[in-house]
């Protein structure tokens, strides 16, 4: 093994930084995670690894979370590294909220978790995060013309809704679908295909819920596997809500049936 493999803050001779190459990889090898926006809000979808039916699944989330009032969140990777950048993002929006009397920015925040990331590269000692997340969040300013620079987001005036993705070494970017974890390939090109600019929530759901049921494991597909989140506005008001195993059972159920694949209940 070479001092390259250990040390997080020297670049090999290719200019490779193989820790956080290593960390890239225990995402790829996440279960699958992915995330739509419509025009009527964002659907968060993952499969969940449950290795036993006598697991609760209300009490053991590990996929999909909540942030504040308006943002969501769902992790591909390390668990439990997840919930030390998680419990530091609650922490900064609550901070936020109590100083300007007004929610954070998505972009904001998840700038905030990226810096955090990025410094666990540069130190030695440290490894970086093994997560990462796929923000929904919901910024009314969004696609908003901003007179003091010179790029504006006027294109996107019409989804005040974002989805951001990061990953271990720091790096976000704003997506319109997309997927990470195991077969986000394949995740992805169904997406390009299939996604438009005026697809509804419900028919987000319908399409997050054929490619999981095209990407996993037929043979074990469970609905404690399943895990769909949805963030919308409702009178007025940014909601979340986590769809019902009966809703994840009529959605996956209908997903499956020209596939003709058996959905365990």
């Amino acid at each position: 093994m070479s001092r390259y493999d250990t040390r997080t803050t020297t670049f090999s001779q290719e200019g490779r930084l193989f820790q956080v190459e290593y960390a890239l990889e225990a995402i790829n090898n996440a279960s699958s995670t992915m995330g739509i926006v419509t025009k009527e809000g964002v659907v968060l979808a993952a499969d969940r690894l449950v290795s036993t039916k006598l697991l609760d699944p209300g009490l053991s989330k590990e996929k999909i979370y909540v942030v504040d009032e308006h943002i969501a969140v769902a992790v591909a990777g390390w668990t439990a590294d997840a919930n030390v950048l998680l419990n530091d993002a609650r922490l900064t929006a609550q901070r936020h909220r109590y100083r300007f009397d007004e929610p954070v920015s998505l972009e904001s925040l998840v700038t905030h978790l990226c810096d955090i990331k990025q410094s666990y590269t540069q130190f030695g000692g440290l490894r970086p995060f093994g997560v990462s997340f796929l923000f929904a969040g919901y910024t009314p300013s969004f696609g908003q013309t901003d007179t003091n620079c010179s790029n504006t987001a006027s294109e996107y005036a019409e989804f005040p809704f974002q989805l951001i993705l990061t990953d271990p070494a720091g790096n976000f970017s704003g997506w319109k679908a997309t997927a990470v974890g195991q077969n986000s390939v394949t995740a992805q090109s169904i997406l390009k295909q299939e996604w438009r600019d005026d697809l509804t929530l419900q028919e987000g759901l319908e399409l997050a819920a054929k490619i999981l049921t095209q990407i996993t494991d037929a043979g074990n597909q469970t609905l404690e596997q399943t895990e769909f989140a949805i963030l919308y506005i409702k009178d007025g008001q940014v909601k979340q809500r986590f769809l019902s195993q009966n809703e994840v059972s009529e959605l996956l159920k209908k997903a499956a049936a020209s596939a003709k694949i058996v959905i365990k209940d």
